[in-house]
């Protein structure tokens, strides 16, 4: 039952071939033998799920139907879920159970979709490796001495491994992408405003941005149909009609456009993974694309402009955590400057507090001119970059990052390293558009994956185009050794 993809899932359970109580038993077992070595979960919700997954099969049994009705899921661990604990991997919500569902657990589970539990993340969404997490480092189920990616990478461990379908994710320079590519996975990053972010606990609200992370394109299309929406509880989200992802996916590719930047392979990519990309490309030729030559010029300046606009974000949104309203609070506070210090300096850690100061000193008089509003100037041309070449393309591919997973603290000690590996998913949170990274082959035994950018709402076009591909080649039907 364990290597069935959503679709299989929801054509099983229509089909009575088991039901979701059966399912949810066997990969909660699954999770209880297997997870230790991966560390991909905070929570487990076992009654939560078998309570679940018992109303569904109730549900179906009086004729109701839907591809995730019954299908078990686990949700990244910054999506309040009312009455269990949302960390958001950080000691400063270890005690935290949110008083509410975010939009995205509420209306999953309007669905009928089975929560199984909370999903291991870097603390605070702040990270590209999974290893800042309060509760611990995830490892890659390819190879357990890899980074599974980050900051979803306890989402993307988990699916990866087989312990579960499908989880929902979050991208706020990557971070949907890059496990996705690091773990031989499909995950897609919606346009800007198209998932409600209410209830998603914020790192960089102009960055943040909610998708499903899944085995293929085909379950992505199911688990964003679930999430997509309008939200009038969000002042940022789009009303915007969602289409019907699923009946997009056997479109044809005869004379899609795609453009490929000169400026993805450059020096600083492996030289491996641009032999697979290239061979992605001709996949893709076969299936009737045209291949153009592009320039997004601009790109050499995002990550500097990314990582001023998401610290100056983060110090902001990260303020409320003080050690009086909720949250973490030291002990025994001489005075109230000395409870703001310690709960903080406690609460947070070493990544979180990088960033919170390299956020605040951009926003602070004198230099709020020189660093943020220079930034976010570059932000704009990013954004121009890509509306000029969308008049001459449908798409833009590329590698989604430049190096395979790297070792189990093998960046720790260097920062900036680990930043200039979100070098090629960074520009689409800066201006907004849909991501979407699927597997494209192997490196040293490690997965690497392919980035497809598309206009504003054309999550349709992205899935299309993964699914075609995925039709005509197997590597997102790849297995980890030993699960």
């Amino acid at each position: 039952m364990h290597h069935m993809t959503l679709a299989e899932i929801a054509r099983g359970l229509a089909d009575k071939k088991f039901s979701s109580e059966e399912l949810t038993k066997v990969l909660l077992a699954r999770i209880a033998q297997l997870d230790p070595q991966l560390n991909s979960f905070i929570s487990l919700t076992e009654e939560l799920a078998l309570s679940q997954a018992k109303a569904a099969d109730v549900r179906r049994a009086n004729g109701e139907s839907g591809a995730l009705l019954g299908a078990p899921i686990a949700h990244k661990d910054l999506f309040c879920t009312q009455g269990i604990r949302t960390s958001c991997g950080s000691k400063m919500l270890d005690n935290f159970k949110a008083p509410y569902d975010a939009t995205v657990v509420a209306k999953l589970a309007a669905a009928g979709a089975v929560t199984l539990g909370k999903t291991n993340m870097d603390e605070f969404a702040m990270g590209s490796a999974n290893e800042s997490s309060y509760y611990g480092a995830v490892k890659n189920p390819w190879n357990l001495e890899h980074v599974p990616g980050g900051s979803s990478g306890g989402s993307a461990a988990a699916v990866a491994a087989r312990l579960l379908p499908a989880a929902t994710a979050t991208d706020t320079g990557g971070s949907i992408r890059q496990p996705a590519a690091f773990t031989n996975l499909t995950g897609l990053k919606p346009t800007y405003g198209r998932v409600s972010r209410w209830g998603m606990i914020a790192y960089a609200s102009s960055l943040d941005q909610g998708g499903p992370l899944a085995r293929t394109a085909e379950d992505c299309a199911i688990l964003l149909q679930g999430m997509a929406g309008f939200d009038p509880n969000d002042s940022t989200s789009i009303d915007e009609p969602v289409p019907d992802y699923s009946a997009s996916l056997n479109g044809s590719l005869q004379g899609l456009r795609i453009g490929v930047p000169k400026e993805y392979f450059s020096a600083g990519l492996d030289p491996r993974i641009a032999e697979l990309i290239h061979n992605s490309i001709k996949e893709l030729e076969k299936l009737g694309a045209v291949i153009k030559p592009i320039s997004l010029p601009n790109m050499q300046h995002a990550i500097p402009a990314y990582y001023v606009i998401a610290p100056a974000e983060a110090s902001s949104n990260l303020s409320r955590f003080d050690g009086v309203r909720f949250g973490y609070r030291c002990e025994n506070p001489e005075n109230l400057i000395d409870l703001y210090k310690r709960s903080r300096g406690e609460g947070f850690g070493a990544e979180v507090q990088r960033r919170i100061m390299v956020g605040a000193y951009a926003l602070s008089a004198g230099y709020y001119d020189a660093y943020y509003l220079k930034a976010q100037k570059i932000r704009r041309l990013v954004k121009n970059d890509f509306m000029a070449a969308f008049n001459e393309v449908d798409i833009i591919l590329g590698p989604t990052t430049p190096n395979p997973a790297w070792k189990l603290g093998a960046k720790s000690s260097d920062p900036v390293a680990e930043y200039l590996e979100d070098v090629y998913t960074i520009t689409a949170n800066l201006a907004g558009l849909p991501g979407l990274s699927m597997p494209a082959g192997f490196v040293d035994g490690l997965p690497v994956g392919v980035q497809l950018l598309a206009p504003y709402f054309q999550e349709g076009r992205l899935l299309n185009v993964a699914h075609q591909y995925q039709l005509n080649t197997d590597w997102h039907t790849r297995t980890p050794t030993g699960f």
